[in-house]
């Protein structure tokens, strides 16, 4: 349990009270970087420079882990107009700076930033006769001195308060390599916090308990610290990651992709779990807040107290920890040109695709492929042509291909915004001279697939009913579907009795590894994306569960009518690797045993099994046991990731109602969690409406 000056912190934030520390507006800079005539670059290092020095210092009289954002905005470097313009001849990639990756924090706390501004003064040495690495090099310096100029104002205020403890650490970190484990923790609090600062965003926090270990380790062993005054320091970080996280974008409250990894393997291949693992559980647990989400990497021999640990932060209701099975993650990663060292040393970004911090610059989502798109327009054109089921089947994998190749066209011509200061937190950015935005070690693409549960128990129903049965015909079923089954209720009923996937049942997962073998193969016919990488096909949804079901303004097709297995247009789809919404279905092992089927050598870019679990399932220790068996069975079964969540519908249905009740009320709503009260409507519908599994 907290301490009352970390529960008092804890409550300060949930009350936003820090947001008195903030200013009125952002500072204007792009006129003043115009009339300077700066090129991207140096704009971009710029913007650091002017935001770090707009920072006020915000010391509290109970912090120990200080840094709180005062400036409430990131500026645009350009104009609006101008912005545009950045991007003629190519596209950007969301809101344009470089996001969803992860910086080399093991080799940039061991270094510290002022042995990385070295680098870069010796780069400059080797790069002397190329003006645009000089160029690159100048801003990362200019960055880099940006945030050891705000660190040097956060010490002379602590001094100014009478707080010498903290000045004599600001003194030393971010500059230096930590001594402490308390050093390591304020460290990591600036060099992350700055690169929003610099607009990026879904900035991730990597495989957290091996970076941090030495500097705990080495605290335990000098006698400076024990166990829980390390819980404490640690939960203390935790708080102050919530502290800003309302002014990071995403697509609703809480999809901010500050994400950590546990556990695993190491480089090497030995097993990476420690102390600090089973800390990181205990903390989270404790703190019960959105951030930082907790990924979990595990094996079918992970140790069942590691396993019941995590099923006790799952009892929380966060939707933490999501679980990777290494097993299965790092033979993909390698099918997919990742070195076995680089495979093994795996995070995730913003929600679970795939990426290795330091040496990575990959866009992880550039899209979806809507699988109930291609099977609708299939069976509707190939039931109107007098196709058989394997006419049926190859306009799917048509569509399947047709998709993708648009979507990664469209990605062609990517062009990525200078990034100097993310750049000198690379793993050799600064001593190759070369900024990420021009690309990285990895620069592949991730692309979802999305929605697969529908989609396969469509392809299920018109096989079973109109092709086996007989008990459809073709026209009944295409007139149907254009009428949003209107007069054809009894027939809706009928396809939706249909074979289901999370059955176990063959006559529907045979589609659904259809459906992915489809998409594999369009991604592997792709030899390049345009920047030198691969496209890598993944089994998550995303938003694309709200979004291909009502229509947004993102998306190039329109909203999915009315499908084969008995939905009506408008219902929402599923979400990630989950059954079709109201499917009937056994029971978790069963779930289990579908999504094992899928080859996931060929769908490397993550996307979880998402199953809801009643809260009765975490009454007891005996219970908590069962769901760290079930942990332990997907991993056996060879899953490749599994997201759990805890249920209570009447206290979803009783937030909705009355949400001043239920203000800390937290749900998974995708790859990421966030408070129930402040998601939109679809979103908290679409949490009520899952599937609600018993143990």
């Amino acid at each position: 349990m907290l301490n009352r000056r970390l529960e008092t912190m804890r409550e300060s934030v949930r009350r936003f009270d820090h947001a008195r520390f903030r200013q009125a507006a952002a500072p204007v800079v792009w006129q003043e970087f115009e009339a300077q005539g700066l090129s991207w670059t140096r704009r971009v290092s710029g913007l650091l420079a002017r935001m770090c020095a707009a920072e006020q210092p915000v010391i509290e009289p109970d912090q120990r882990i200080v840094f709180t954002r005062t400036v409430p905005s990131v500026p645009l470097v350009y104009d609006d107009e101008q912005w545009g313009h950045q991007f003629d001849g190519g596209r950007a990639h969301e809101l344009g700076p470089i996001s969803n990756i992860c910086a080399d924090w093991e080799s940039t706390l061991r270094q510290g930033l002022a042995a990385r501004r070295s680098a870069a003064l010796a780069a400059k040495q080797d790069f002397a006769a190329e003006p645009d690495k000089l160029e690159f090099l100048d801003a990362a310096i200019e960055s880099i001195d940006a945030v050891l100029g705000l660190a040097a104002r956060y010490a002379a205020e602590a001094r100014r308060l009478g707080r010498d403890d903290l000045a004599e650490i600001l003194d030393r970190v971010p500059a230096q390599r930590p001594q402490t484990f308390h050093e390591a923790l304020q460290s990591l609090r600036l060099l992350h916090a700055t690169l929003w600062l610099n607009g990026h965003y879904h900035v991730g926090l990597g495989r957290f308990d091996q970076y941090m270990m030495p500097y705990l380790q080495a605290d335990i062993y000098e006698g400076r610290l024990d166990p829980a005054g390390a819980e404490e320091l640690l939960a203390e970080f935790f708080i102050s990651l919530n502290r800003d996280s309302d002014l990071y974008p995403g697509v609703q409250q809480g999809d901010n992709g500050q994400s950590l990894m546990l556990g695993g393997t190491t480089r090497d291949g030995h097993c990476a779990e420690n102390l600090l693992t089973r800390m990181v559980l205990r903390v989270a647990h404790d703190v019960n807040m959105i951030d930082p989400k907790i990924n979990l990497r595990i094996t079918s021999e992970t140790p069942l107290e590691t396993l019941d640990l995590a099923a006790e932060l799952t009892r929380r209701g966060l939707g933490f920890p999501q679980y990777s099975n290494d097993e299965v993650v790092v033979p993909g990663l390698i099918a997919h040109g990742y070195s076995p060292e680089d495979a093994r040393d795996y995070t995730v970004a913003a929600c679970w695709e795939y990426i290795i911090a330091g040496k990575g610059t990959e866009v992880v989502n550039i899209g979806a492929v809507s699988f109930p798109a291609a099977v609708n327009q299939a069976i509707v054109a190939g039931l109107a042509a007098g196709d058989d089921f394997p006419g049926i089947q190859r306009r799917v994998a048509e569509n399947i291909r047709q998709q993708t190749n648009a979507r990664v066209g469209e990605y062609a011509n990517l062009i990525l915004p200078p990034a100097p200061y993310y750049s000198a937190l690379m793993t050799d950015s600064l001593e190759r001279g070369v900024d990420i935005c021009h690309g990285n070690h990895y620069n592949n693409y991730g692309i979802h697939g999305a929605c697969s549960a529908n989609a396969a128990d469509a392809l299920a129903a018109v096989r079973t009913f109109v092709f086996g049965q007989g008990s459809v015909s073709p026209i009944q079923l295409v007139q149907a579907l254009g009428a949003n089954y209107g007069g054809s209720e009894e027939l809706r009923e009928l396809l939706a009795q249909g074979p289901k996937v999370g059955n176990n049942d063959p006559a529907a997962d045979e589609m659904l590894s259809f459906l992915f073998d489809s998409f594999a193969d369009a991604c592997e016919a792709i030899p390049d994306n345009g920047r030198g990488g691969k496209v890598r096909p993944g089994t998550g949804s995303a938003m694309y569960y709200v979004w291909l079901a009502r229509g947004h303004e993102g998306m190039h097709e329109p909203a999915v009518g009315a499908t084969a297995d008995g939905r009506h247009a408008g219902e929402f789809f599923s979400s990630s690797l989950a059954p079709s919404p109201g499917a009937r279905v056994a029971g978790p092992i069963s779930l289990l045993q579908t999504y094992a089927k899928l080859d996931y050598r060929r769908i490397c870019n993550g996307g979880p099994i998402t199953m809801e679990l009643s809260d009765a399932v975490f009454r007891s220790p005996e219970t908590i046991r069962k769901v760290a068996l079930l942990i332990r069975t997907f991993a056996q079964l060879g899953c490749q990731q599994l997201q759990l969540n805890t249920l209570d519908v009447n206290k979803l249905e009783d937030a909705k109602a009355h949400p001043e009740k239920h203000r800390d009320l937290i749900v998974r709503v995708w790859g990421w969690s966030g408070y129930f009260c402040e998601l939109a409507p679809e979103y908290q519908d679409h949490v009520i409406a899952r599937h609600k599994h018993q143990l």
